[in-house]
């Protein structure tokens, strides 16, 4: 059986699903961002267990097909941009749409409808808070990050993130306080 989850956006989200499947007793096959796969079919008592247990971390089961697919983009963004190095060899747009079996347009405009954001600008923002972990960091260099990130030179990632933050990534990194939104809060 599959469940969704809404607001799983790292690897700490996915311990906590674990753990509140185990004090059901459910057992997983796939535990995703987004996405859970169990052996069992649940209860809609186990269900509603499980949801109060999600809740008090911020994360809530789905229900609503079109949510569903909202969350579905969601992750494959926060996935291919904090998680991944893989380079695409298509455009993203494309990617999405074969990742999910829809066509872009479709997806672009249920998600700005129920997000009130383009797709575009929920990557550019993803990629802007990556640029300021990477450079809080310290590990990689400019150059480095705009490969990273697969902009196609410094300048771009630089214009981009001045944009965003009103800041230059130098200015950024040499700030005493320096702020990042949690994935969450995207």
């Amino acid at each position: 059986m599959k469940l969704f989850i809404q607001n799983m956006v790292s690897n700490r989200c996915k311990m906590i699903v674990k753990s509140e499947l185990k004090k059901l007793g459910l057992h997983f096959i796939l535990v995703e961002l987004g996405e859970v796969e169990i052996f069992e079919n649940i209860s809609e008592e186990q269900q509603n267990i499980l949801n109060a247990g999600l809740k008090k971390t911020g994360l809530v089961l789905m229900n609503d097909k079109k949510g569903i697919l909202i969350e579905k983009i969601k992750n494959i963004i926060i996935e291919f941009v904090h998680y991944s190095d893989e380079k695409l060899k298509i455009n993203f747009s494309n990617y999405l749409s074969e990742k999910l079996n829809y066509d872009y347009t479709y997806l672009a405009n249920i998600f700005s409808e129920k997000q009130g954001t383009t797709i575009e600008h929920f990557i550019l923002n993803h990629k802007i808070e990556r640029v300021k972990e990477l450079l809080i960091y310290d590990e990689f260099n400019l150059t480095e990050i705009a490969d990273k990130l697969h902009y196609s030179s410094v300048a771009h990632l630089s214009n981009q993130f001045k944009k965003i933050t009103g800041l230059n990534p130098s200015q950024y990194k040499n700030l005493k306080l320096r702020s990042r939104k949690p994935l969450e809060n995207m």
